[in-house]
Parts: C-alpha cells; structure tokens; sequence
C-alpha cells in the first residue's frame, strides 16, 4: 500500500473453473492491514477473478463514503477504519494482489 507501506505476499490455489480453492498469505502490514487481509482469506474460496474484482471495486466504493458495504464475510469489523483515510490502501491491498494473482480472461 502506498498509503501506509504494507505488504502482503498472496498466493492462490484454484479449480480448473478459476475458483478460488486455497488462500495463503503474508502480511507485513498494520493492524488493519492485517485484519483485512485475514477476512480476505477467510471469504475469498469459491470466488472468481470477477467476483473478486467487484468485491474490490464495492469496498473501494463503500470507503469513498459512497455505497453500502459490500458483502463480504466479517467485513464489517473494519467499518470503523473508514473515517481514517491513510488506511485505506491496506484495507483494499488484499484484494488488489489476488487480481494481480489471478489469471485475466
């Protein structure tokens, strides 16, 4: 995240249909970087590239002050890092690197 300086390291195991199987993750992160990356994992089997890029596309959505919160399992513990700007990046970060891991179409 450029905001904040976290990092993950994401990896991802899939089924031949680009499902999402398997999440393993690294995070050098803050605490909310952390947290996000930890609800990531824990909602991202079963999803695939387009899922995950409009779960991402909702959240970034949702934290400009715009738009419900997504649906996303146990997202809404990070409600309260909305007010803080500078932790949006790492709340996003999770998501940003499965598209990045994900094959593209």
């Amino acid at each position: 995240s450029a905001t904040c300086g976290s990092r993950i390291a994401l990896a991802l195991s899939c089924d031949p249909a680009g499902r999402i199987e398997r999440v393993g993750l690294r995070a050098h992160a803050c605490a909310v970087g952390q947290a996000a990356a930890a609800i990531f994992a824990g909602g991202a089997p079963g999803h695939d590239r387009d899922a995950i890029a409009s779960a991402g596309a909702a959240l970034a959505v949702w934290l400009a002050g715009e738009g419900a919160l997504p649906d996303w399992p146990g997202l809404a513990t990070l409600a309260p890092a909305r007010d803080y700007p500078a932790r949006h990046g790492a709340i996003l970060l999770p998501w940003t690197a499965a598209l990045a891991a994900l094959p593209s179409a």
